[in-house]
């Protein structure tokens, strides 16, 4: 018997890589997967085109609103933001002319618990895009104890499923990020290896550079295999609570002014308020270097989430809390019920602890705690949660449902 040839490569036929005969022509197992990865690129890029060319920045905004409650402002812009991103990346050459589209990266500024992660987690999930998240706090320059800057990148590469190209177009998210803050406005004479130095690093990955980073993670050595990775088309995105940064704002604005006026000044405008009046000379006083502000195009505010802000985070998005609660307890056949003033009660507490949206979730876990506890042995019962279970730890009110009568 002859040994069958393949049309395509020339491969004789082998155990490894059968051969499939057609009518009129042969072909090795190597070529149908070679033709099966070419046409699932294809398909794939077809499915980012079309994508791109349906969302616009309204689109993204409602896909925002079902998760994140208030900060209108904030979502609009990073709407606009991300669109532009990602415009720039499969559409820019539309218009032939020899001008280049530069990107613009986002800071976004407010309190913990506000929705700044949230964010970008949300349209990362919806654009079908892989997200690094990473914190600043951890991040040393190169050499210290600690995580190098390309460790984010690294992240970044596996959450992608090891896909560079998809890695290549994916969003960086680096959270408290002024707290690598320089303590002072003039240069450290010891090394700032967590602070200056780490925003030193910071400089080239996010403006766009190729950068090696390692598949596994964890410190360089000359016998790890290095990837290089282009990070012109990563959208990086830095979030950080700058608390004092309203007071070097008030600073500023209220320099001109004397005596009983200057006070005057300063106390027309909420503290928080000040911060959408926010410029790069006042983020160079808070500590950051200006050739990082200079990276960081869009800026953006969010406000301090208010009590009703909290009650709606917990009852409208999509994944609200006291959804999730209430799924956890029917899967035991019991009905979990929160009386208004109990969510109100819930909003004041996490306002107090200053945890923003953040803090809801271990409030709830301790007023459901003994409810949980006793849950297998509830069904049957719905479960009503007042004011005084969260204020007092009173515990809930256990109410026997009655059962439906069948028909006959």
């Amino acid at each position: 018997m002859s040994t069958r040839i393949c049309d395509f490569c020339g491969a004789s036929e082998t155990d490894e890589n059968p051969i499939l005969t057609g009518s009129s022509a042969k072909i090795c197992k190597t070529c149908v997967t070679s033709a099966y990865r070419i046409m699932s690129d294809n398909e794939l890029a077809k499915l980012k085109a079309m994508d791109i060319a349906e969302f616009s920045p309204k689109t993204l905004k409602e896909i925002l609103d079902g998760y994140v409650i208030g900060q209108e402002e904030a979502k609009k812009t990073f709407a606009i933001a991300v669109y532009n991103h990602y415009k720039r990346i499969f559409r820019q050459h539309e218009i032939e002319d020899e001008s280049e589209i530069s990107k613009s990266n986002v800071l976004l500024i407010g309190p913990t618990g506000s929705g700044k992660t949230l964010m970008a987690q949300t349209l990362a999930r919806y654009l079908r895009v892989p997200i690094a998240i990473a914190d600043a706090t951890s991040l040393t320059e190169a050499g210290y104890v600690g995580e190098d800057v390309e460790n984010i990148l690294t992240k970044l590469l596996q959450n992608a499923g090891g896909d560079l190209k998809k890695a290549e177009r994916g969003i960086v998210f680096i959270d408290e990020i002024d707290k690598i803050a320089r303590l002072g406005e003039n240069r450290s004479i010891t090394r700032d290896v967590s602070g200056e130095g780490v925003q030193q690093a910071l400089l080239k990955i996010i403006e766009g550079a190729q950068v090696n980073v390692t598949s596994r993670g964890g410190r360089k050595h000359p016998q790890q295999d290095y990837v290089q990775m282009d990070t012109t088309n990563i959208l990086f995105v830095c979030g950080g609570a700058f608390d004092g940064l309203e007071e070097i704002i008030s600073r500023r604005l209220g320099k001109n002014s004397l005596g009983f006026t200057r006070a005057k000044n300063a106390e027309t405008k909420d503290a928080r308020a000040l911060i959408d009046e926010t410029e790069p000379d006042d983020l160079v006083h808070y500590g950051l270097i200006p050739e990082l502000i200079g990276r960081l195009h869009v800026v953006t505010a969010l406000k301090e989430l208010g009590e009703d802000d909290l009650m709606r985070i917990m009852t409208e998005p999509k994944n609200a809390l006291l959804k999730q609660y209430m799924k956890l307890f029917a899967i035991d056949g019991v009905k979990l019920t929160f009386e208004e003033d109990a969510v109100r009660a819930i909003a004041k507490q996490a306002i107090k602890r200053k945890t923003g949206a953040r803090g809801l979730r271990s409030i709830l876990e301790k007023v459901t705690c003994e409810s949980m506890y006793e849950l297998p042995e509830l069904e049957g019962y719905e479960v009503v949660v007042n004011a005084g279970c969260v204020q007092s730890h009173e515990k809930p009110l256990y109410i026997k449902l009655a059962r439906e009568k069948k028909s006959a």
